[in-house]
């Protein structure tokens, strides 16, 4: 498989300007920034990746929170693979990191990071956070990736913690799969957590992240730019849409589509979840009736492989552990009059609920656009098996297709033959193609478009082993979703 280089683009465009560290920095940025962070803590940290333990905090490392709503190990890892490779690390990088929650946040509950690196590139990187994860949810995928090549770095949590382990008793909690016993809420569910607030902090994100760089090296960042996976992916589509004035440019891997008339995850996960318990008792039949409706509902085939003397199923991972969770944290925000695990997680109809709800108006709020107004790059894989491709990166490529006009900045879609939602699969199913690579190498080339006026390469069809390519064997669409 190809990996990802670190000097991959011209050695000038990371030209450095180097500037002293110490305590003084420290006191100098945190003055800079006390009317905007509060609880705010600054080091001079030897080395800034994640090489260094000290740079991401142990789970439960704040705690006055209960158990869950702050686990930075498990953020960090949900993004990367655990057996195979993750992010090379070359080189130490010796800088400040800055940790504090937004001072304005009436919830008390959105947090921030900063990574301030000693030979700075003049350039500002702002990441998005998947699911209901925290700040440093990046650190291995994106962290570890940019802040060698010189970038400042900065995080945020979307404005809400995680969450803590409640019962069925609670009505905002969520089982933890449909055979669990087990039962969390997610803060995401509580008062004043509208999923509005996630495209506000990553905008809030970038507004004090360049006050910290213009206070530590005394000068704003040349070009600011947007990652973010999953429901960052989601962050950074709002960001390229609605701040054009605070983003240079944007990466999203695998982000989540929200359409109002659908498909949006309460459109797509109620099919999945009414029909694997018939595909699961048919012994993962691939000609099931119930394969079949998953299939025509958007998802992957199926991958099944033999593991300690069971039959383990690729989509049964996602139905244990994402399917039935997510669509139970989605609805009880957006649609919290409707009787969760009363009327069933899998037979919730959207459709049916906008005469009968607000969920209509709840969805309208955060609905994406397709109106970019800043050059926007997508990276998904065909074997998604949380955000199936055709109903989130082919439904907001589409979207952008119909917004475009003819001075519309640059969009692609580059989908990788066989990448899935969540890396660690691979290391089960041999099959599956990992999917950082190519968001790195797809950063790599949206600076290049943006810094140097290069022509993104066409949207394409990332083949197995493959890398984006100038001139690739198939534009557009993969042709189909499973290659052997």
């Amino acid at each position: 498989m190809w990996k990802p280089v670190l000097a991959a683009l011209p050695a000038m465009m990371y030209a450095s300007f180097s500037f002293a560290a110490g305590p003084v920095s420290c006191d100098r940025v945190l003055k800079q920034l006390s009317a905007q962070l509060t609880d705010a803590t600054c080091v001079e940290s030897p080395d800034l990746t994640t090489r260094n333990p000290d740079t991401t905090p142990r789970n439960n490392a704040i705690t006055s929170l209960p158990p869950m709503a702050f686990m930075p190990q498990d953020d960090r890892a949900i993004l990367m693979p655990n057996k195979r490779e993750r992010t090379p690390i070359l080189k130490t990088v010796p800088g400040l990191q800055i940790q504090a929650r937004f001072a304005g946040d009436p919830l008390q509950q959105g947090r921030f990071l900063l990574r301030l690196p000693k030979d700075w590139n003049g350039r500002l990187v702002i990441a998005g956070a998947s699911g209901a994860r925290s700040e440093f949810n990046g650190d291995f995928a994106w962290s570890d990736y940019v802040v060698q090549k010189g970038y400042a770095y900065a995080s945020q949590n979307k404005g809400v913690l995680s969450a803590q382990a409640s019962s069925a008793d609670d009505p905002l909690a969520c089982r933890t799969g449909p055979d669990a016993q087990s039962y969390v809420r997610f803060y995401d569910n509580e008062a004043g957590q509208e999923f509005t607030r996630w495209r506000d902090f990553m905008v809030l994100a970038a507004q004090v992240a360049r006050q910290g760089v213009q206070a530590h090296y005394g000068k704003a960042p040349r070009y600011t730019y947007a990652v973010g996976t999953s429901n960052g992916g989601y962050q950074v589509r709002r960001a390229v849409e609605s701040a054009p004035e605070q983003f240079d440019g944007g990466v999203e891997w695998a982000g989540t589509y929200v359409g109002e008339q659908g498909p949006n995850l309460l459109t797509a996960l109620p099919p999945a979840i009414r029909n694997f318990p018939a595909y699961r008792e048919s012994g993962y039949a691939a000609d099931s009736l119930a394969a079949r409706n998953l299939l025509a509902a958007g998802y992957p085939p199926d991958l099944v492989i033999d593991k300690d003397g069971r039959k383990t199923s690729f989509l049964e991972y996602h139905s244990q552990h994402f399917w039935e969770p997510t669509q139970c944290q989605w609805q009880k925000r957006l649609d919290p009059d409707y009787n969760t695990y009363g009327a069933g997680p899998g037979n919730y109809n959207y459709l049916a609920r906008l005469s009968a709800s607000d969920v209509g108006k709840n969805v309208a709020a955060i609905a994406t656009t397709g109106h970019i107004r800043r050059p926007l790059i997508t990276v998904a894989g065909t074997m998604d098996g949380l955000l199936p491709i055709d109903l989130h990166a082919r439904a907001y490529a589409r979207q952008v297709v119909a917004q475009a006009g003819r001075k519309a900045p640059a969009y692609r879609l580059y989908e990788i033959q066989n990448g899935n939602h969540v890396e660690s699969l691979a290391d089960d199913f041999p099959q599956l193609e990992l999917m950082w690579p190519h968001a790195q190498h797809a950063f790599d080339l949206l600076v290049a478009a943006v810094e140097q006026q290069k022509t993104l390469p066409p949207a394409q069809c990332v083949p197995r082993g493959g890398r984006i390519a100038e001139k690739p064997a198939q534009t557009g669409h993969c042709a189909q979703l499973l290659q052997p």
